[in-house]
């Protein structure tokens, strides 16, 4: 029998967030003790109402006063800022990680330091961070259980053969722009590159799907996951995005995780790990699916996955400036202040002006998530 665990969603209000909240909505075992947002204060006080956390924070401080007052009628107490954001990764037994961004780095830390086991979905925590944050966890005897997809597959491929691995493979869905070449892709539109072929994401991920920027920070990621080199993880297009990821074994066996494209699936998982819960996605049906493609990344027209593979040989300060630069182009490319093209043009030119540097403090990879973003603004003449 699953026991009752009390679990706090930061970033309740997005994709990865309201879906956390769909599998709690399923499952009875899960108490929701805590939730934060940016400033989308209509749909936490909706939250607060149905769920009754113990806690809640705004990000941003207005929208958190505003919240306060909403539902002064409530047991919820309200905070703000980083560090009331932190406070709420701090409850419960388990946090679900959805912040998109560097902004989600200290939470995963604060909740680290309290000994909540972490589901997590921000991947930039691992980019930017990997080395601290794993052995941080470790230090906490702290579990790390992987919510994207991809990483959910690897890790439940793997199981108990860990010491046997040598290689993952691990999917892409190509984006909406599979199939074109470089020239063509350079004028697309924030519109065009938000029409994901098969999944429902926030707009930031989206694009990031879009560029394929999302499968170099996904390498990343999986290096310190599962301690395996970015050249023993090979990315493939897989349209049908029902192969989630593949592991290759020593002996040559490949082993993969099949399902629907339904991020309840590996949420649910890492809520309930190692347990399985109750069913939250539709079955698959293979032979209603019929034909699985797969083949090569047109690395011409989509760099950003060998771009990524090179920060990481780089290391030390260097994931954290081509995810700094990619945030803040990905942010004005949303804006319409630059084109589609100029997302790994910014991120290329923010990594050659950068000088690695191997602290790996917090503060330090900090500091290098504000140069890079100065040096896209500087590319952009802004």
């Amino acid at each position: 029998m699953i026991e009752m665990k009390n679990i706090s969603i930061l970033g309740s209000t997005g994709s990865i967030g309201t879906q956390s909240l769909d599998v709690c909505d399923k499952d009875p075992s899960l108490k929701v003790a805590a939730l934060t947002a940016y400033k989308n204060t209509d749909l936490l006080e909706e939250q607060i109402r149905k769920y009754k956390p113990k806690f809640a924070a705004m990000y941003d401080e207005a929208s958190a006063a505003d919240l306060k007052v909403r539902v002064a009628d409530t047991d919820t107490v309200v905070l703000s800022g980083e560090e009331g954001v932190c406070e709420c990764a701090r409850q419960g037994e388990m946090a679900v990680t959805a912040i998109v961004g560097i902004a989600g780095l200290r939470p995963t830390l604060a909740a680290i330091e309290s000994g909540c086991d972490i589901a997590l979905s921000n991947k930039e925590t691992l980019v930017t961070a990997g080395e601290y944050v794993m052995g941080y966890a470790k230090e906490k005897n702290v579990k790390i259980v992987p919510v994207d997809s991809e990483h959910s597959a690897i890790f439940q491929s793997i199981a108990d053969q860990g010491k046997f691995l040598e290689k993952i493979i691990i999917t892409a869905s190509g984006g909406p722009f599979f199939g074109k070449k470089k020239e063509e892709l350079v004028n697309v539109t924030a519109a065009d590159a938000l029409k994901h072929p098969n999944w429902s994401m926030g707009a930031k991920i989206t694009i990031d799907s879009s560029t394929l920027v999302n499968k170099g920070l996904e390498i990343i990621e999986a290096m310190h996951l599962f301690g395996v080199s970015v050249d023993n993880i090979i990315p493939v297009v897989h349209r049908q995005s029902i192969v989630h990821s593949l592991v290759e074994f020593c002996d040559g066996s490949v082993i993969g995780q099949f399902g629907v494209p339904d991020m309840k699936l590996p949420i649910s998982y890492a809520l309930h790990y190692p347990e399985r819960s109750i069913k939250v996605s539709e079955k698959l049906d293979l032979a209603k699916i019929g034909t699985l493609t797969f083949c090569e990344i047109d690395h011409e027209a989509f760099p950003a996955v060998n771009m990524a593979k090179w920060a990481a040989k780089q290391g030390g300060s260097m994931p954290a400036v081509f995810n700094g630069a990619n945030e803040e182009a990905v942010a004005m490319f949303l804006k319409g202040e630059c084109r589609f093209g100029d997302i790994t043009e910014y991120i290329s030119y923010a990594m050659d002006k950068h000088t690695v540097v191997r602290d790996t403090s917090i503060e330090a990879i900090e500091e290098a998530d504000r140069f890079a973003r100065r040096m896209v603004r500087e590319a952009a003449g802004k």
